[in-house]
């Protein structure tokens, strides 16, 4: 599928299992933080709405703005971290690589790279928008 080309009604015939779909403050920018940190490419990027892409899966980034009907923008807190208890786990990400990477994009290091043992090298990110990210590879 060509995610810069396909239609709003395509793509969402195509989603199939659990979609991810994350409200944001400023989706260009969290699509720039993404790029730089994980090197995630992100497709029809607008003010309002981003497919991003991971190797062969894809999630949604939205503002809050297109949430205005939804029932779930009420619930969003006023003060960050907004995205608290959630973990984006990336596991084909370097740790090393992003978590040098993360403080110049905007990031917050929540935990330094290390070899844990459930038999991943893990390391947590937190963006502005409060998730956290986890980049993690086999050891």
């Amino acid at each position: 599928m060509d995610y810069e080309t396909v239609k709003a009604d395509a793509f969402g015939r195509s989603l199939r299992g659990i979609g991810l779909n994350l409200l944001v403050r400023d989706v260009i920018a969290q699509c720039t933080f993404l790029h730089a940190v994980f090197g995630l490419e992100s497709h029809q990027v607008t003010s309002d709405f981003a497919i991003v892409s991971y190797g062969n899966q894809v999630f949604q980034l939205h503002s809050d703005g297109t949430y205005h009907s939804n029932p779930l923008l009420g619930l969003l807190p006023e003060n960050p971290p907004r995205g608290g208890g959630i973990e984006i786990r990336l596991y084909d990400s370097d740790p090393d690589t992003a978590a040098a990477k993360a403080e110049a994009a905007g990031g917050v290091i929540l935990q330094a790279p290390a070899d844990k043992p459930h038999g991943l090298r893990e390391t947590y990110i937190l963006c502005e928008n409060g998730y956290a990210w986890v980049a993690s590879r086999a050891i």
